[in-house]
């Protein structure tokens, strides 16, 4: 290295927790994008998705993974391996815990098996949505946590509002190793355009009906069209596991349907940078809770969801 050169570092870093504790809406602040979706539900993260940060001369590679909670079905226990396998992976874990729930038993089984999980790794945790308790109510948590846990560090943070961040991100950069970027200094995620194109969908599907149809949808990109003018055709479908989902999707004269595809676009454009052209169609398919495609299709593994 030349006298005046950087070192270059990199390395990922997982985003674990209880659903909801706003490791989605951490990941899109420190990329300054949003790479992954977010909503006041539960369990809206699906798959690992990796969004990519430079700080000073460091790659920071995020993972955010699906929320940690009890798995019931196929594809809750599939998430949860999904997140699991993120926090193995990772050089460093960030265990985010929201300030006014305090350690709930959630937060207390994730510490137990982060004792396995976490061996070789820097483990820091975060704090979030500081603004919503008292400060001695943070003081204690901070000291219940580190007798709890040997955290490497500790950090007080809104997610949200961008309190603390730069703190998170500035240490971040000299936690992980010292190394190759590992991706193109511009890339901000290594999910497929299509997955985000599809995620995005979906957010606005979640934001539109409430407790309606939680978590009984997916939505695909199907297809991807280049055209001539420099805009993109989009076409996509939703997918639904009855009759009467569908008619809920699609609302009184397709108004709820039309609602989603407007939001949608409207984001993917800014997003993209360019005109878009988003065609909707919804589908339904009993068993798309067991077909190992749609499995693949939000990047999680088939197998992973077994008993």
């Amino acid at each position: 290295m030349t006298e005046g050169e950087l070192e270059t570092r990199a390395g990922f870093i997982a985003l674990i927790g209880e659903p909801n504790a706003g490791k989605s809406t951490l990941l899109n602040r420190m990329v300054g994008a949003k790479v992954s979706i977010v909503t006041h539900k539960v369990q809206t993260t699906r798959a690992r998705i990796r969004g990519v940060a430079m700080e000073s001369g460091s790659q920071l590679v995020f993972v955010d993974t699906p929320g940690l909670f009890q798995p019931k079905r196929r594809l809750d226990r599939a998430m949860v391996k999904a997140a699991w396998g993120g926090a193995a992976d990772a050089d460093v874990i960030v265990l985010m815990i929201e300030a006014h729930r305090g350690i709930t038993d959630g937060v207390t089984r994730i510490l137990g098996a982060l004792s396995d999980v976490a061996k070789g790794r820097t483990v820091a945790l975060a704090i979030n949505k500081i603004d919503r308790v008292k400060s001695e109510v943070l003081l204690k948590l901070t000291q219940d946590m580190n007798d709890a846990f040997p955290f490497a560090e500790t950090f007080l943070i809104s997610a949200e509002k961008g309190h603390g961040c730069d703190k998170l991100r500035a240490w971040l950069a000299e936690a992980v190793p010292a190394g190759p970027w590992l991706y193109p200094e511009d890339q901000l995620s290594d999910l497929p355009v299509r997955m985000i194109a599809a995620e995005m969908t979906r957010e606005k599907l979640t934001l539109r009906l409430h407790q309606e149809l939680p978590y009984q949808l997916t939505v695909e990109t199907e297809n991807w069209e280049e055209r001539k003018d420099g805009s993109a055709r989009i076409d996509q479908i939703v997918y639904v596991v009855r009759d009467g989902h569908k008619g809920i999707v699609l609302g009184n004269k397709g108004e709820t349907i039309k609602a989603v595809g407007q939001a949608a676009r409207a984001e993917l454009q800014e997003f993209l940078g360019r005109s878009v052209h988003l065609f909707l169609q919804v589908k339904v398919r009993p068993n798309w809770l067991e077909e190992s495609e749609r499995y693949s299709e939000m990047g999680l593994d088939f197998k992973d969801g077994n008993n």
